[in-house]
């Protein structure tokens, strides 16, 4: 018996306005709107120029895009795809999105840790992500670096190390107790030569 092998379709565009491809970002991002995502990244961030307009819709956009699975500035346009637009306040197009992001700076990601720093105390404050307030419980806190790799020959910070992979480094904090999951808490990008298991300090 011969099989057809060859698929129907070659490809498919979610373009129907009455259709939502990512519902489930209608709850996720009304509790960071709760939290002050934006609100935050408005007060800490300053990145020059017009590309840094309305940085706490640009950051919440980035922040949708990447729970929507995009893993590129062009993967962010699923944001704009069918009914999108009637379930997001606001969404911007790849190409500023990826402007935006081109006009940091080193200062700009130690502002973006402040942000995500308040931003996890107001999300602890009003949700159970790191146990109920009045718990006592021991905290068991995890350092652990891992690498992401990168392609292309202008990415800031990438090298080999010690894997053997082009890639940036980051140390990852999280934190546990015996009643919560791993939450990650805090993270930084670090020089590629250093090595975990030969206790490197985090460095910057």
């Amino acid at each position: 018996m011969r099989l057809f092998h060859t698929p129907p379709v070659a490809s498919a565009v979610f373009d129907d306005e009455n259709l939502v491809s990512f519902a489930g970002l209608v709850p996720l991002m009304a509790l960071a709107r709760r939290a002050g995502l934006a609100r935050l990244a408005d007060t800490w961030l300053s990145v020059p120029t017009d590309k840094g307009a309305n940085a706490g819709l640009k950051v919440c956009s980035l922040v949708a895009g990447m729970a929507a699975g995009a893993d590129s500035i062009d993967d962010i346009d699923v944001l704009r795809t069918g009914g999108m637009g009637k379930v997001l306040t606001s969404t911007y197009a790849p190409s500023t999105l990826g402007s935006f992001l081109r006009a940091f700076r080193f200062g700009h990601v130690r502002q973006l840790d402040a942000v995500a720093s308040r931003f996890l105390t107001s999300l602890a404050a009003d949700t159970a992500l790191l146990g109920a307030p009045t718990a006592q419980s021991t905290v068991m806190v995890d350092l652990d670096d891992t690498i992401v790799q990168v392609h292309g020959h202008q990415k800031q910070g990438a090298a080999f190390g010690y894997s053997g992979v082009r890639g940036i480094n980051a140390i990852l904090a999280t934190a546990s107790t015996d009643t919560v999951a791993p939450v990650v808490v805090a993270q930084r990008l670090r020089r590629q030569l250093r090595v975990t298991a030969r206790g490197d300090p985090p460095g910057p």
